[in-house]
């Protein structure tokens, strides 16, 4: 069985299809991603599909479950290099890919996930109350 490479980069994991994804192989692939996102801490999955002619509902839904569980593993997914094609398919088979935000390319798509993090570290900051005559500080 034809395995999906998942690659680190930083705290982001990249995820290169290159092959027609068979169900034995798209099991593999969300197995070998949650363990690899425990693993490394990751905070980002780029799925690059550019090498996929078509998408049928078997890889929107494998789409889907893949950043389920990436989001319970405190992982953000991006999906990067859809074709228009693929795109009008996906919105005809009625699949909108909820939890799975998109961009044009791998490095838009890390970017996504590092000003997402960002944007994160940001709001999670607890800004105290400041005492009379004082500047409010963050925690």
């Amino acid at each position: 069985m034809e395995r999906v490479p998942v690659l680190k980069i930083g705290d982001i994991l990249l995820v290169s299809i290159q092959i027609d994804m068979s169900d034995q192989t798209a099991l593999a692939l969300q197995e070998d991603l949650a363990e690899r996102i425990v693993e490394i801490g990751a905070h980002g999955v780029v799925i690059d599909i550019t090498a996929l002619d078509i998408v049928d509902s078997f890889v929107g839904r494998m789409l889907s479950t893949i950043a389920s569980i990436s989001k319970v593993l405190d992982a953000e997914t991006v999906v990067v290099g859809m074709r228009p094609a693929v795109a009008i398919t996906l919105v005809e088979l009625g699949l909108s890919l909820n939890g799975i935000r998109t961009a044009l390319n791998v490095e838009r798509g890390m970017k996504l996930i590092a000003a997402s993090r960002e944007n994160d570290l940001g709001h999670d900051e607890e800004v105290k109350d400041p005492e009379p005559g004082q500047a409010a500080t963050s925690a």
